[in-house]
This record gives C-alpha cells, sequence and structure tokens, in this order.
C-alpha cells in the first residue's frame, strides 16, 4: 500500500490482528534494504501474541519517494510521525534496526507521546564517524552502489553466512545493489553528519524515559555490542539482549529468536 503524507509518498504494510489489540508495532529498515528484512520476525510475533504490525520503506528507500539528498536523521522521524499520524497509530512500540534505530531513538525524544516503547536493534546513540562516511559517500557517488554492495552486505551477517544460504545472501545482495542511489547517499548524509547536526543522540538519549529493549547481534562488525552496551547505558532501565551466532541483521538471520525477545518485553509491559 501506499500514502501520500504531502511531502511525500511511502509505501508500506498493515497486518492488524484479528483480535483487538493494544500493541501496535512499527518497524524501521535498515540503510540499503527496505521492509521485506522484517518479514520473519513479523510471521514469527503474530504466531506469538495478537500484534499489530506496520513495516515501511523509509524515504529514499524500497518503493517509497526518493527526495533529493542530503538527509537528516530529524527527516526520518518527523516521516515516522507523519505516517503515524494518518494511519491514526497511538502507542507505537518502534523495532528499527541500524538507522532504523537511530530514527527510533530520535522519535522517542521528540514524540514520546505517540510511543509506548522502543526496541532499538544493532545500532547506536551515533554510527561510524565523518570520514567513514564521507567515504563512503565518494565512493557510491562515483562508482555505483554495486561497486560497494558485496563488501557491506557481507557485514550485514555473521561470518560465514554468504556460504552456508548463498541464495538468501544473492537475494539481500540485490536489494541493496538495487537501492535508490540518492535515497542512500541522503541516509549516509545524515549519519555522516552526526557531529555537525543532531545525529549524534547521546546526550538525547539520556532523557528517555520510555520503556527499551535493545537487541544486538553478538558477531555484529558494523554495529558492534559495545555500540549496545553503550546506548543501555545511557537511557533509563533498558534492557539489553544479545542473540548468539548472529551478524548486523538477526531480522534475517534469525527471525524467530528475536520474535520471542520481543514477544517476552511486551508481555511483560502489560
Amino acid at each position: 500500500m501506499f500514502i501520500d503524507l504531502g511531502k511525500l509518498c511511502l509505501h508500506y504494510q498493515q497486518e492488524l490482528s484479528k483480535n483487538p489489540s493494544k500493541n501496535n508495532f512499527v518497524f524501521i529498515n535498515s540503510l540499503g534494504s527496505d521492509f521485506r528484512i522484517w518479514q520473519g520476525v513479523v510471521k514469527a510475533l503474530q504466531a506469538q501474541g495478537d500484534y499489530n504490525c506496520l513495516c515501511y520503506d523509509k524515504r529514499g528507500h524500497g518503493l517509497s519517494d526518493s527526495l533529493p539528498a542530503p538527509y537528516q536523521i530529524q527527516d526520518h522521524s518527523e516521516d515516522l510521525r507523519a505516517l503515524l499520524e494518518a494511519l491514526k497509530i497511538e502507542n507505537a512500540i518502534l523495532i528499527g534496526i541500524s538507522v532504523g534505530g537511530m530514527i527510533a531513538l530520535d522519535a522517542a525524544r521528540r514524540f514520546p507521546e505517540k510511543l509506548k516503547a522502543i526496541i532499538p536493534c544493532d545500532t547506536g546513540a551515533k554510527i561510524g564517524n565523518f570520514e567513514g562516511w564521507q567515504e563512503r559517500i565518494a565512493l557510491v557517488s562515483s562508482k555505483g552502489l554495486a561497486h560497494i554492495a558485496p563488501n557491506v552486505a557481507e557485514r550485514w551477517f555473521s561470518q560465514g553466512f554468504s556460504q552456508k544460504d548463498k541464495a538468501t545472501f544473492h537475494g539481500y545482495l540485490n536489494m541493496l545493489s538495487r537501492s535508490h542511489p540518492e535515497g542512500y547517499l541522503g541516509t549516509c548524509a545524515a549519519l555522516r553528519d552526526a557531529d555537525l547536526r543532531d545525529a549524534d543522540l547521546r546526550e538525547a538519549v539520556q532523557h528517555i524515559q520510555l520503556p527499551a529493549l535493545i537487541l544486538c547481534g553478538e558477531e555484529d562488525s558494523s554495529t558492534p555490542p559495545s555500540l549496545s552496551q553503550e546506548l543501555q547505558k545511557l537511557i533509563a532501565h533498558a534492557e539489553l539482549k544479545l542473540i548468539p551466532k548472529t551478524g548486523h541483521l538477526p531480522c534475517i538471520e534469525k527471525p524467530e529468536e528475536m520474535a520471542t525477545y520481543i514477544h517476552d518485553f511486551v508481555s511483560r509491559l502489560g
């Protein structure tokens, strides 16, 4: 489905529980992916409980509009606010991975009244540094996404995954390679400008009072567990769970395990 938010059109998929549910999950994808990375988690969650699940492609990704680069993290979180308001979703539980996790963190400080809890996954209050993101932007601008995609995709998964499940790896490599360049570069710029704008959330997240569960793949080399451990210290009463033998995208490698952690956390929220 598609929704016109005025300044842009977003692509989304909404699956509603057959029974009235107060748990509204909203899934936010990573850089260079689309909402299909969450399919296994959504399926596993709905097998465990009555949940409403909304997945959407953030701006510049999947089938959503790509506005001119650069973007800020705030642009993504304000898109999310507009989507929640348009679909009349209250008490949302945000589940964001990588940059999607940063969007969830930013949303938690900008409009906590619309949220019930946050579940940032394989992320940090700040990811990478200015030089590293600038180098990636220059490389993609000059040689294209297909040039960097194999190395980036390898870091999405645990060691050896690309050989153990060649078909899955190849499929998600295609997803990355075919991402919209403007959207990819725009979001890279949001991450790059962490020290210049508001993408460095290390001070802001200390004021978050929402319940928080932090998840991270134990073998994540892109946003290693040390970032999640730092995040746990910054957010009051946050829980942290590491998912064994998993890389940067446990939603693909271990969707059932991820869903179990989420289900247990939400069950305790009441």
